[in-house]
């Protein structure tokens, strides 16, 4: 690990503040990704600014509409557990258990785990080319084994998925992510415009610039419906997903979904949605039109389907 000075900060304004001002430095929460990527120098931060200490950020609140207000801080553990979490928004307690271990989760924060870097493991390998790791240098994964990698919103510069679970049942609510910016204003961003699709900046994983802290995520009010977290992956506990399916399906067969494993962010398709009713078979058609897998993982697409019909049935149930 390189060496790098560190701070703490007690307020969100204070924070951005000192992100904003150093080009090398970085925000440290729980730090379950950062810390990693720092021992392996992929990430490189020059200062750590620990938001840890910010008072209002590790509650879970009701929202004016009705919803529910999760601070930036609010562990893993602690948001799956909350009562009106697993009552209202049982999809999101669902993908997050699903996710990787409860000492991890026990540690990990809401914010953090939305800004989670790729596992696609020519991002972990320095020897080997990575725009994402190291822009202009190629991707090695477009000519390599790329089983775990991405099946649509790929570009030529980049194949990568998002890793998370958590996500994808936030973008099934349709939550909004709030922040603080480093000129002390605040903006709210609809999840379905946080994370961003490679095309020729694959190193940048969502539309925050730098020194903006997310302070908290926001759900709208509940949807009512049966909720479903479906993730299938190579082992039964802390293994990312090959394809992962959240939804809320209502009495009358209509509802949400979205999906994880297949793509640089989560995937939902607004407009296949009407299809729910006609089957899992319509919807993917639909989801995946623009589809362009590799001959290593051709074999997301049915997976995807078979894992939407298991959720049907079991909603039918």
């Amino acid at each position: 690990m390189r060496p790098f000075t560190y701070q703490r900060v007690a307020t969100a304004a204070e924070a951005a503040a000192a992100v904003a001002g150093n080009p090398g430095a970085k925000f440290l929460a729980g730090g379950t990704n950062l810390l990693d990527l720092m021992k392996l120098e992929i990430e490189r931060p020059a200062h750590l600014v620990d938001v840890q200490d910010i008072e209002g950020l590790g509650t879970i609140e009701q929202a004016e509409d009705g919803g529910l207000r999760i601070g930036a801080l609010v562990t893993n553990t602690t948001l799956a557990a909350n009562e009106r979490v697993r009552r209202d928004y049982g999809v999101l307690t669902r993908a997050i258990v699903a996710g990787a271990s409860g000492q991890l989760r026990n540690k990990a924060t809401t914010a953090g785990n939305l800004l989670q870097r790729t596992r696609c493991p020519y991002f972990y390998d320095p020897n080997l080319p990575c725009n994402k790791r190291n822009p202009g240098s190629g991707c090695a994964a477009l000519e390599g084994y790329s089983r775990q990698l991405a099946v649509i919103g790929s570009s030529d510069k980049c194949i990568a998925t998002y890793p998370g679970d958590m996500a994808i049942a936030m973008r099934v609510l349709d939550a909004t992510v709030e922040t603080v910016q480093p000129d002390g204003t605040t903006r709210a961003i609809p999840f379905a415009e946080f994370h961003r699709l490679p095309g020729d900046e694959p190193e940048r994983d969502n539309v925050l610039a730098h020194g903006e802290l997310i302070t908290a995520v926001t759900l709208p009010r509940p949807l009512g419906g049966k909720h479903f977290y479906q993730k299938v992956r190579d082992r039964a506990s802390y293994a990312y997903a090959l394809v992962s399916v959240a939804a809320v399906i209502q009495p009358d067969g209509t509802g949400r979904v979205a999906f994880g494993g297949v793509a640089h962010k989560p995937w939902r398709v607004e407009a296949a949605e009407a299809a729910l009713p006609q089957g899992a078979a319509a919807v993917t058609a639909q989801v995946f039109a623009d589809a362009r897998p590799t001959e290593h993982n051709r074999f997301k697409l049915p997976l995807a389907t078979r894992a939407l019909a298991g959720v049907l049935a079991e909603a039918k149930g």
